[in-house]
């Protein structure tokens, strides 16, 4: 895998700009929380949310297509999924509109989402055991 030459960022301002960053972030949440209206008709509301779920589809056969090929970038893929997982919980909760809504957003989230973003972290940080398990398993289904 190609790696970029040391010299093209100079790592030594990597944390200072994340730190920037986060800096600078405060104060705009702060002009967005003042600004932003609480209640926002959008034209493209399916797409978007349509877009968001094949973009966690993919996240998710990325990380299973990555485990099973032992690739070196599954953690990556799964990290992603976590992040996106979680990122879906979040907004599926705070734009739930109504009781049914709330409930069923609430219940995707602590039985689906947030487990299998978990489970996405363990995949990130414990890859090899996670080939290892795959591995048995075929293994089994072959006897």
């Amino acid at each position: 895998m190609a790696t970029l030459p040391e010299n093209l960022v100079p790592y030594r301002w990597v944390a200072p700009l994340l730190a920037l960053g986060t800096v600078l972030l405060v104060p705009w949440t702060l002009v967005l929380a003042y600004r932003l209206p609480a209640r926002h008709t959008s034209h493209h509301w399916d797409l978007a949310w349509v877009g968001f779920d094949i973009a966690l589809t993919a996240a998710l056969g990325a990380t299973g297509w990555g485990i099973a090929q032992c690739s070196s970038w599954a953690p990556s893929a799964a990290a992603v999924a976590a992040t996106l997982l979680l990122c879906d919980a979040w907004f599926d909760n705070v734009l739930a509109n109504g009781r049914g809504e709330q409930i069923e957003a609430g219940l995707e989230a602590a039985l689906i989402e947030l487990p299998l973003a978990l489970f996405c972290v363990w995949l990130a940080r414990h890859r090899r055991q996670a080939v290892e398990a795959v591995r048995v398993a075929f293994q089994r289904q072959q006897r």
